[in-house]
């Protein structure tokens, strides 16, 4: 979907193909169109969907923690309630909160989902009283009110028993796996997250695949098993994009430090993409100062190691270009071997760039690390 296209939609549709987007972890055209729904439904005074839209990008910059789009949702709240005399509703207090969580301040996040869920009750509109109870579960597991926050757990689980509402499902299972473990009922936990993953196997939604994986890492490694935590722990590593789930990749990261995973030395490659320079275990720092061309080209093997990416791919993704064999053949020829010379620790028995039958691809066997905040040392 080209980016002008997204004003031929109507705001459903763009919601729709926002989630789509959302879905897959392709944060940046997701914001596009969630954007584009949210102004449509302004214009037409459809607040529910203008909420549903907010929700989800509030979810997004969390998830990237851009808090200053945070901040902008809860000025934006603010103007639609001063000029346009908008009501606070159950959903509205229920976003509130949201922006208060994810700036960590849960005390004001609780104060919000008890109103909303006071709203919700009022006026017995069922699946607002899901998204308050399983808020106020969250609220209450992050205060480390434990037992209170199994308690809306299980008032949630008499809604969901008649209403399908898979994102709080999933959410709510997750939470109750976290508080199994604190309480260290890692036999329970891994129960419950292993029902959620199953459950998962007939939804879309990449992102909680990934928490899923790191959720069982973590449970493992508490419970003392470290090879299931450090297999559980590398696929949630080897799958989540650092440049979209920061929050998660950061968290992945953090744990695989903890387990003794992911030491600098154990790796062949660090890519650093804030510094744009790799380090290599042998040959140690290399400097791609004005190498755009040769950074895009590595950046896109090692993000996805093992996948075969065809000329006429390479042409039209780094150069911008369409493929012309007489042309590009041996530009990209010439540009790979440029490539291995700095990277490569012996040129003529290369470890890392490897030729298919139609393509270029990284050595799946190579250890790389993708480190988004370009500490090398």
């Amino acid at each position: 979907m080209l980016k002008n296209d997204v004003r031929l939609l109507s705001p459903d549709q763009a919601y729709e193909l926002g989630t789509l987007y959302s879905d897959r972890c392709d944060f940046e055209p997701a914001i596009q169109n969630l954007l584009a729904a949210a102004d449509g439904y302004s214009a037409t005074r459809d607040f529910s969907g203008y909420l549903r839209s907010q929700n989800l990008l509030l979810r997004i910059y969390g998830e990237m923690e851009r808090f200053d789009r945070i901040q902008e949702v809860k000025e934006r709240l603010q103007d639609l309630v001063l000029k346009e005399g908008f009501e606070l509703g159950s959903r509205t207090y229920y976003t509130l909160s949201l922006c208060a969580a994810y700036r960590g301040q849960n005390e004001t996040a609780l104060e919000y989902l008890q109103k909303s869920l006071a709203i919700a009750l009022a006026t017995d509109h069922k699946e607002d009283i899901c998204f308050a109870i399983n808020g106020l579960a969250i609220c209450y597991s992050n205060l480390g009110k434990s037992s209170e926050a199994l308690k809306e757990i299980y008032n949630l689980q008499v809604f969901l028993q008649v209403l399908d509402l898979p994102e709080v499902r999933i959410s709510s299972q997750i939470l109750n796996a976290k508080i199994l473990r604190e309480a260290k009922r890692f036999d329970q936990a891994l129960e419950v997250l292993w029902q959620t993953y199953e459950y998962l196997r007939s939804a879309k939604a990449l992102n909680r695949h990934i928490y899923i994986l790191y959720e069982l890492g973590r449970t493992y490694l508490l419970s003392g098993d470290k090879d299931l935590a450090r297999t559980y722990l590398t696929l949630a590593s080897k799958t989540v994009d650092p440049k979209n789930m920061i929050r998660l990749a950061r968290m992945i990261s953090d744990l695989m430090k903890e387990l003794g995973a992911d030491t600098k030395s154990n790796f062949d490659l660090i890519f650093a993409l804030e510094d744009h320079a790799v380090t290599e275990k042998k040959l140690g720092r290399i400097d791609f100062k004005n190498q755009f061309i040769l950074l895009d080209l590595l950046r896109l093997f090692v993000q996805n190691p093992g996948q075969v990416y065809s000329k006429e791919y390479l042409v039209e993704n780094i150069w911008k270009q369409s493929y012309d064999p007489g042309i590009h053949d041996n530009k990209i020829y010439v540009t790979i071997k440029r490539l291995r010379k700095m990277i490569e620790p012996d040129y003529e028995r290369p470890k890392y760039i490897f030729r298919a039958k139609n393509g270029y691809f990284m050595n799946k066997s190579a250890k790389v690390l993708m480190d988004q905040r370009g500490e090398l040392q």
